[in-house]
């Protein structure tokens, strides 16, 4: 899918003379100064899924249940495992926890565990085939995000729109003003993960909802990186 680029830039702020900046420039004059701030949004679909499958176990005996979730956790990881692939999906453990219950009287009244297993990578078919076919695990929560290399390209170029908007708006403004040109004072630039909701975007799923079986249903949206160039520049 094609980037939707968007550029958006923040008005401008003159200052006149004795106007007061963070560190400026030695002996350069204060005046004739102004203030801008530029963003340049990328929009990129979210290509990296992240699938945590639990099981809860609980009983009166800690070493029976830990039995039983390591027991759940190894047989999902000899299902999931050989279909691993470098990029497409990576298996992993995740959280793995035994704690007491409390009864009322303040007394322990037994143990709860529980225990995860991560799959993580961009074939989403490969993922949700695997997180259905689980017997031991059931899927708790499912999240999108953006892998390393769609991230960084995006970045840049979110990048390169905001530093183009930076220096475009401070020609015009230059220009309207009576000045030929300007110089760069201070500059500082950010970035950001906009997703469609929390980042990343993130549901949490009902076991019976997924069918033993069956393939986890799923819809990536899209995520919003937002690259801000803040900085001052000098009219001359």
């Amino acid at each position: 899918m094609n980037p939707t680029i968007k550029l958006v830039v923040a008005s401008a702020l003159l200052a006149t003379s004795g106007a007061g900046f963070s560190q400026p420039l030695v002996n350069t004059p204060q005046q004739n100064i102004i203030q801008l701030t530029a963003n340049g949004v990328v929009e990129v679909q979210q290509d990296l899924m992240t699938v945590t499958v639990s099981t809860l176990r609980e009983g009166s005996d800690a070493n029976a249940v830990q039995t039983q979730l390591k027991q759940a956790v190894n047989a999902a990881l000899l299902e999931a495992k050989p279909l691993e692939k470098s990029g497409a999906m990576e298996v992993r453990t995740g959280n793995f926890s035994l704690t007491p219950r409390w009864g009322r009287d303040g007394k322990s009244s037994g143990w709860q565990g529980q225990a995860e297993m991560v799959l993580e990578g961009q074939d989403f078919a490969r993922i949700t085939a695997v997180a259905g076919k689980v017997q031991t695990l059931t899927v708790n929560q499912l999240s999108f995000g953006l892998s390393r290399a769609q991230r960084e390209k995006a970045e840049r170029d979110a990048q390169a729109l905001a530093i183009d908007g930076f220096n475009s708006r401070a020609t015009e403004i230059a220009g309207r003003f009576g000045f030929s040109g300007f110089t760069l004072r201070e500059v500082s630039v950010q970035a950001n993960d906009q997703g469609g909701g929390p980042r990343p975007r993130m549901m949490t799923m009902e076991a019976r909802a997924v069918p033993s079986g069956s393939p986890v249903p799923v819809d990536a949206g899209n995520a919003s990186i937002v690259v801000t160039v803040t900085g001052t520049v000098q009219l001359k």
